[in-house]
């Protein structure tokens, strides 16, 4: 009788701790779901980002391929341009919630009346090259030169800053793909151009000669950038982006670049990049928040190449608390 009873107990103990779990199932179920409704985790809705074949890309599709941005909780699409100019007509049709861009960028669009927020630096080093017959090896020597760049973007004004500290004129040739300059500034048809990785760091093994960078004249424009819908619908979404983003960073630092060659192969980047990436001098950074006062010159000089109608107020174009 003793056993039975001692049965009839443990059999009740045990309906009871299923029902108990269950019903705690049921309300972590729950608080997950109020959570997302509450936008206090990422919605897990897909987001598209625009990036180009350069080296400020490359966390992105780190985060990407080694699963951080799943680990994070956040579902990414990247969709890569090959210039500046298809990135912006995706843009205008509405294809993307984010892109790789700069400052004044992000000011003509929302000149426009294309509503999105700066959200971060990028880590980049444009560099300016002169041919390899030219003779040119200081950037004063480009004084009354031919070189290449896509205008109104971050390398017209990178080449503008650098021109007017060394004192010197040039004239813009337009050859918007990058392999077309590259073509041209190795066969001598132009004295100069400028160029980000692994595009600069090719042309110097190919014969450019390096004369000047973006890093060591401290011009800092580069940006990533989300829509307003997407800052102010799915904020926890773009937190998520920014944590995998940045583990990616720290990946990149502690690892030999040759571990993830395949991967940088798969999205088109040559064989070159893992070694200027093993290379670098200085360490890739954690997304941060662009200076005011190097903002307030791009939207200057954006304001007086008539590219936008007004001055933007730093306020008015960013929202770095996804990285603060």
């Amino acid at each position: 009788m003793k056993l039975k009873i001692l049965n009839y107990l443990f059999l009740a103990c045990s309906i009871f701790l299923l029902a108990a779990c269950s019903n705690n199932d049921t309300a972590i179920d729950q608080t997950t779901e109020n959570e997302k409704e509450n936008g206090t985790t990422p919605s897990g809705e897909t987001f598209t980002i625009g990036t180009l074949p350069a080296e400020a890309a490359l966390p992105i599709i780190l985060a990407e391929e080694n699963g951080y941005f799943e680990e994070s909780g956040v579902n990414v699409s990247i969709k890569t341009f090959t210039s500046p100019n298809d990135r912006n007509v995706a843009l205008q049709a509405n294809e993307l919630d984010a892109a790789i861009g700069d400052v004044m960028t992000a000011a003509a669009f929302v000149d426009r009346g294309i509503k999105l927020k700066i959200t971060s630096d990028i880590n980049e080093d444009f560099k300016i090259l002169s041919s390899p017959s030219s003779g040119i090896t200081d950037v004063k020597g480009l004084n009354g030169k031919d070189v290449s760049l896509v205008p109104n973007f971050i390398l017209e004004y990178i080449m503008d800053e650098i021109a007017e500290a060394n004192e010197f004129n040039y004239n813009i040739v337009e050859i918007p793909s990058f392999s077309g300059r590259a073509e041209a500034l190795l066969s001598n048809q132009i004295d100069g151009v400028v160029f980000t990785e692994p595009q600069a760091g090719m042309l110097v093994q190919q014969g450019a000669h390096l004369l000047a960078s973006s890093n060591e004249a401290n011009i800092k424009g580069g940006t990533i950038f989300f829509t307003e819908e997407m800052i102010q619908n799915y904020p926890e979404d773009i937190k998520a982006f920014y944590t995998a983003y940045n583990k990616a960073i720290d990946y990149m630092n502690e690892t030999d670049a040759n571990n993830y060659a395949d991967i940088l192969s798969t999205y088109q980047f040559p064989a070159a990049m893992s070694d200027y990436i093993n290379n670098k001098a200085t360490s890739y950074t954690h997304g941060a928040i662009i200076d005011q006062d190097q903002f307030d010159r791009i939207i200057t000089w954006t304001k007086e190449t008539e590219q936008i109608k007004q001055a933007y107020h730093y306020d008015e174009l960013t929202d770095f608390s996804f990285v603060k």
